[in-house]
């Protein structure tokens, strides 16, 4: 049993005849009966009745349709799969990133992207930097962003960027009146601090125990995002990636630039051994374009 035999019987069969069963394979009627009694006979029953000249599918052949049918549906796949690598370098982009990043920039790339690639299947998952890393170096993701405190170690990275971070408040809290902010001002205020891991709050603590503060956390977590919910929620302030505030300010949260400056620097992840497909390629363009816009 060929695949050019297989081939023969469905195009007669979706056909109804062999001359047209021949047209739509591009060969003569005699190679496509030829192929079909090849056929019946590695199958050991017959798949036609020859009446008047006619090609009658017989019951078995009815049977043993069914499951060609479903066959070519795959090869269908097949060639739809194969139109989209040509096309696109792969039909499905699967993305990786550190909360700060895919609360706004990721998103906005993401739509950018879809505008030259609309067929193109998109995953999006939000994880912590180190899980960032893993994930992109078990193959499970053909892009990553993290921040600087992941182990580059057995990932390609590329620098993405450096962003001030910004003391994030309530819009009644007292430091609201400031215009910017430094280590003295929050002297004595309750804060919300970054995990104890991340390199911008090491920066940030760095600079204030310099000035003379010990910053009085009353929260830790590992986001930014959920920095500015806590701040936009009570009496705590916070440093944030400036990333990340712009749907918290139009809901009436406060922010306020820091000095001396307090960088949160991110980098894309790529796994090493594998060259990157013109998906992954398109799509870091769209996050440099944006992040060109930002900086």
């Amino acid at each position: 049993m060929k695949f050019r035999q297989l081939e023969a019987f469905h195009s007669l069969m979706i056909s109804g005849s062999t001359v047209r069963a021949a047209e739509l394979m591009q060969i003569t009627q005699p190679a496509v009966s030829r192929s079909i009694a090849e056929l019946e006979a590695s199958l050991g029953f017959t798949l036609f009745d020859r009446v008047r000249g006619r090609m009658v599918p017989t019951t078995e052949g009815q049977l043993f349709f069914r499951e060609v049918s479903e066959s070519f549906k795959g090869m269908d796949r097949l060639r739809s799969a194969a139109a989209s690598i040509r096309d696109f370098g792969s039909g499905h982009l699967k993305v990786a990133s550190l909360s700060a990043l895919g609360a706004e920039v990721v998103p906005k790339a993401i739509q950018d992207f879809r505008r030259s690639n609309p067929r193109v299947r998109i995953t999006l998952q939000i994880l912590p930097s180190a899980q960032v890393r893993n994930q992109v170096v078990d193959g499970n993701f053909d892009i990553g962003l993290a921040a600087d405190e992941i182990d580059r170690s057995g990932v390609d990275t590329t620098h993405f960027g450096g962003f001030s971070g910004v003391i994030a408040m309530s819009s009644h809290h007292p430091l609201a009146k400031r215009d910017i902010l430094g280590p003295e001002d929050l002297a004595g205020q309750p804060m919300i601090g970054l995990a104890p891991e991340d390199r911008a709050r090491d920066r940030f603590d760095a600079i204030l125990s310099e000035a003379g503060v010990s910053p009085e956390y009353v929260v830790e977590t590992p986001s930014s995002t959920t920095t500015c919910a806590l701040a936009l929620a009570g009496d705590a302030v916070g440093l944030v990636n400036p990333l990340v505030v712009e749907g918290f300010v139009a809901r009436g949260l406060e922010v306020r630039p820091f000095a001396p400056s307090v960088n949160f620097r991110s980098f894309l992840l790529f796994r090493p051994d594998i060259q990157r497909s013109k998906l992954v390629r398109d799509f870091t363009k769209c996050l440099f374009d944006l992040r060109n816009a930002i900086v």
